[in-house]
């Protein structure tokens, strides 16, 4: 049980390398992945922690942080983030960022609660967060040339 867990996790982290480490424009990314755990104090107050994962286990909370960095001379225009979901995960949510994303491994994007599911009898249902495959952020304004900037999103391990 130990090794599978192992496995699912050195997956987990071979899937958070996005598609493009480092773009034609220079955008640099670092990926990072925390377990989230939520502990009480003596006071009855609740924090929110966040810790490196030494092994995950089913129920985990995940939070995936994506930093870019825009390291050349000039504005990065029309720059796009793919990130594949790993699959031991299930997505949860991705703060007030609204990326887009897929439920077909990539081929349609769009906000969550506008896709669908193609169900095998051919009826279609709304798309859930557990059918996310892909996450996608698409910038809407150039990245200035040395800025910099952080994405996050959820995610519960299978």
């Amino acid at each position: 049980m130990e090794m599978r867990m192992r496995t699912a996790f050195l997956l987990l982290l071979a899937a958070l390398l996005p598609g493009q480490a480092l773009a034609a424009n220079q955008v640099a990314l670092d990926n990072s992945v925390f377990i989230e755990r939520v502990t009480t104090d003596t006071t009855g107050k609740q924090r929110v922690l966040l810790e490196e994962p030494k092994v995950v286990v089913p129920g985990d909370r995940l939070v995936f942080v994506l930093n870019y960095r825009n390291a050349s001379a000039q504005a990065a225009d029309k720059f796009v983030i793919t990130n594949p979901l790993p699959a031991a995960v299930r997505f949860a949510d991705a703060g007030d960022t609204h990326p887009l994303v897929s439920v077909d491994g990539g081929r349609a994007w769009g906000q969550l609660d506008q896709l669908t599911i193609q169900q095998a009898d051919g009826s279609r249902r709304a798309a859930q967060p557990a059918d996310v495959t892909h996450i996608r952020w698409a910038f809407q304004q150039p990245i200035p040339a040395g800025a910099s900037g952080k994405l996050m999103f959820r995610g519960v391990v299978k």
